[in-house]
């Protein structure tokens, strides 16, 4: 092919240029392996506070970067499909997959032997529409969050079993991370540049994504992919992880669904990374079906089992400062459009009064999670800026929910519900709550206090009922939930299907 003749020629003068890196020689310590799955291998080394996790990292020689460089250029030439007219993953690398090695195949020029096409097209379709070298970690289930900090530094991962570790993934220079950057960027149709040195987006497969530049990341570019769960977590999960208690799991599924008379309306609190939106995914999914839920969210990251659900997503501002579409613009059009129930994913300015407007107007059962450590905290936010929600309109909220991340000595990382409250009202600006379950740090487990619930007796008057039938109600729900985690029934869908049947046989 003559314009892949052109490349060859344009080439030569590149190569000269270019310097093949003196590789390091391994220094020699003592490891030992700590788990293995597919081509993972997790070590404990020694002097080292961090666990190493490892995979084959492929690095293209010289010669063979060079040819990688030339067919990567003549594929973005000849193929004609953007990645984005692809929608689905799989289908999209196994098009591009194809489509260069047909390339290749038509190009003897390049001098490539039919045993190793599938290795460049490999290569290419990596650096065209996947991730680079972080494509293998992108593809394991067991990470959170893939985090690139900069330019011969190791990339970090969370495991969701063995929390923070470093990496053999090495990036020789910034302009390798800009690439990726650049081309997830192209992905969500925006640009990072000097004028717009943040991104902060959703990749199309769910996942988060945050990437910064210099000269706003002083030590290069730096990039943190948290990774969308395919399989979400569902109750059951929470009970076995030690999350929240069997029994604590039942009353909060009963004010969720309030007998579909009188759902409560709750904020999930706590810090960065504490678990606060999976907690939500899970109480949300207790929703009843027949209801009508609209949810906003500032990167979409919720997962329900529910047909009848509408997401909104904001918007940042484009390049000329216009265009902006805010939680609280999202939340006054979702009050126009008839919802049953409202989930606000991170409630922080003006939308916390619009959400409470709706609370205080009919809209029972409402949702969302809010960054503060405690329940007390978390009224004292909502009274004041930027949130300013008037203190009459908080008698609105039921419960609140507190979840933390907890390192401890003996387990690593922990995320735990320490306290689940009512909200009592807040007279002459003093916040009253009063605690229904609260963490135990000796034993590591949620509590009931002797304190009688509130919203129970509340309940009372919309189901006809008495405290003790509400109370049964809940033992036998956590009864459901220990006999379901007992089977191993634990993904979200099946538990829902045997809350459902439960429900059906209690009537």
């Amino acid at each position: 092919m003559a314009y892949i003749d052109e490349l060859i020629k344009k080439s030569k003068s590149r190569q000269e240029k270019e310097k093949k890196p003196a590789e390091k020689t391994e220094v020699e310590t003592k490891k030992k392996l700590v788990a293995s799955y597919g081509s993972v291998k997790i070590y404990k080394v020694e002097g080292e506070p961090l666990l190493h996790y490892t995979v084959p990292v492929i690095k293209p020689s010289g010669p063979e970067k060079t040819i990688i460089k030339l067919i990567q250029e003549a594929a973005t030439r000849l193929i004609t499909i953007s990645p984005e007219e692809i929608r689905d993953p799989q289908r999209r690398r196994s098009f591009y997959f194809q489509r260069v090695k047909e390339i290749i195949e038509s190009s003897p020029e390049l001098g490539v032997p039919k045993t190793k096409v599938d290795f460049y097209a490999d290569m290419v379709v990596r650096e065209m529409i996947g991730y680079g070298v972080l494509d293998v970690l992108t593809q394991d289930d067991q990470l959170e969050e893939i985090m690139v900090i900069g330019p011969n530094k190791p990339v970090y991962v969370f495991h969701r079993k063995y929390d923070m570790m470093k990496t053999n993934i090495v990036f020789a220079d910034d302009e390798e991370i800009k690439n990726i950057v650049d081309r997830i960027a192209r992905q969500v149709n925006r640009r990072v540049d000097m004028q717009t040195p943040l991104l902060d987006a959703r990749l199309p497969d769910g996942s988060r994504v945050n990437a910064t530049i210099p000269p706003i990341s002083l030590g290069g570019t730096t990039l943190t992919i948290r990774k969308f769960r395919t399989d979400p977590f569902s109750m059951i999960d929470l009970i076995m992880n030690n999350t929240l208690s069997s029994e604590a799991a039942a009353f909060l599924s009963l004010a969720v669904d309030g007998f579909g008379a009188k759902p409560a309306n709750m904020l999930i609190s706590g810090g960065t990374g504490s678990g606060k939106t999976t907690t939500l995914n899970v109480l949300a999914s207790f929703i009843p079906k027949r209801e009508r839920i609209i949810s906003i969210e500032d990167t979409a990251e919720l997962n329900l089992p529910i047909e009848h659900w509408i997401r909104f997503e904001t918007r940042p501002p484009g390049l000329e400062g216009t265009g902006e579409i805010t939680m609280d613009i999202l939340v006054k059009n979702a009050l126009r459009m008839r919802p049953d129930r409202i989930i606000v994913g991170e409630i922080r300015h003006a939308e916390a009064f619009t959400l409470f407007t709706a609370m205080n107007t009919g809209h029972d059962g409402s949702l969302g999670t809010v960054h503060s450590n405690s329940a007390h905290e978390t009224i004292i936010r909502l009274l004041n800026p930027p949130m300013n929600v008037p203190a009459i309109m908080i008698d609105a909220l039921d419960i609140i929910v507190v979840q933390k991340r907890i390192h401890d000595r003996r387990k690593g990382t922990i995320r735990r519900v320490t306290e689940i409250a009512e909200v009592l009202g807040v007279p002459e600006g003093n916040p009253e709550l009063q605690m229904l379950y609260q963490w135990d740090a000796k034993t590591d487990s949620l509590k009931r206090t002797n304190v009688p619930s509130k919203y129970l007796k509340e309940l009372c008057e919309y189901t006809g009922l008495n405290v003790e039938q509400l109370e049964e109600e809940v033992n036998a729900r956590k009864a459901l939930f220990e006999s379901l985690a007992e089977k191993g029934i634990r993904s979200m869908r099946e538990v829902i299907q045997e809350f459902e049947k439960f429900k059906e046989s209690r009537k």
